[in-house]
């Protein structure tokens, strides 16, 4: 029996006590043993298609790249159904993290070149299931979420919900038309605070006139409105955020409650016309943080 796996389970069906102190020592002789080119080009090509929205729809499957992004999903027992990584990444994790991958597969350096969506690939590619969909939209009670409409840049929406995971907003309303949460170059930017960020696609309009008809207060970042610097801001409600380029829908802006804005320091308009989304984002929400701090 010169087979690694075999020797393995075989263990583990007659003496089960011996197999459990030496799995460790076996599943890494495993991932050392096996031959360079393990990623066959049916599953390179299955990776890929994941680059796509509809097929990552269809799937219910994502990718995430990177050592540290890939250890913090199994960590957070997320449901990885892939991991394709370097033996020597392999061979770095604990027991427990390799047991909740569905599939392990070794690879080289070439083979994760051809299934990264970077310039340089990391040590680690895997595929994790998306959670299920919720059909009833619930907005929290007693805490700030955010609602983003239209924000079409992947780099924005990623840095939005890490700045969110930072400042400990839970919730993140999208409008449909936004960039999808599971486009690689989001997850990239997130840097795995989508673990702590529940992402909802819904028609905002209904959202926020459900919020007025709840009296919850709704905070739009607008070009023209109070200084968040002087506006007195509360501790809940929904902080409504617009697109790059035209800011909040017509449709949307009714239901604003609160018009608050971040006045420019400077007088030289040239070039500084409005700040990045998510820039603004962070901003918003680490005077909220402040707030917050008053109030207590």
């Amino acid at each position: 029996m010169s087979n690694p796996e075999q020797k393995y389970f075989y263990l583990m069906f007659f003496f089960p006590n011996f197999a459990a102190k030496k799995s460790h020592k076996y599943i890494n002789n495993l991932v050392a043993s096996s031959p360079g080119t393990m990623l066959s080009k049916a599953k390179t090509s299955f990776i890929l298609s994941l680059q796509k929205k509809k097929i990552r729809d269809e799937e219910r499957l994502y990718v995430i790249e990177g050592d540290k992004m890939v250890k913090e999903f199994l960590t957070a027992g997320m449901p990885v159904r892939m991991l394709v990584a370097k033996p020597e990444f392999l061979n770095s994790l604990p027991l427990y993290q390799k047991q909740r991958a569905a599939e392990i597969i070794p690879a080289n350096y070439e083979e994760l070149k051809r299934v990264s969506t970077l310039r340089t690939p990391h040590n680690a590619i895997a595929v994790i299931g998306m959670p299920d969909a919720d059909m009833d939209t619930v907005i929290p009670a007693g805490e700030l979420s955010l609602a983003l409409d239209c924000v079409q840049d992947p780099g924005n929406l990623g840095t939005i919900i890490r700045a969110a995971a930072w400042f400990g907003v839970r919730t993140l309303f999208c409008s449909e038309n936004c960039v999808d949460v599971y486009n690689p170059k989001v997850i990239q930017a997130s840097m795995g605070a989508i673990l702590n960020v529940n992402v909802y696609y819904t028609v905002l309009s209904k959202l926020l006139e459900s919020a007025s008809g709840n009296k919850i207060r709704i905070y739009g970042a607008m070009l023209q409105g109070e200084s968040i610097y002087s506006h007195r801001l509360g501790n809940k409600g929904i902080i409504l955020l617009g697109n790059e380029s035209k800011g909040v829908s017509e449709e949307l802006v009714p239901f604003i409650t609160d018009r608050i804005m971040i006045p420019r320091q400077t007088d030289t308009g040239t070039g500084i016309e409005s700040l990045n989304v998510s820039m603004a984002a962070s901003v918003i929400l680490s005077e909220f943080t402040r707030a917050k701090g008053r109030q207590n």
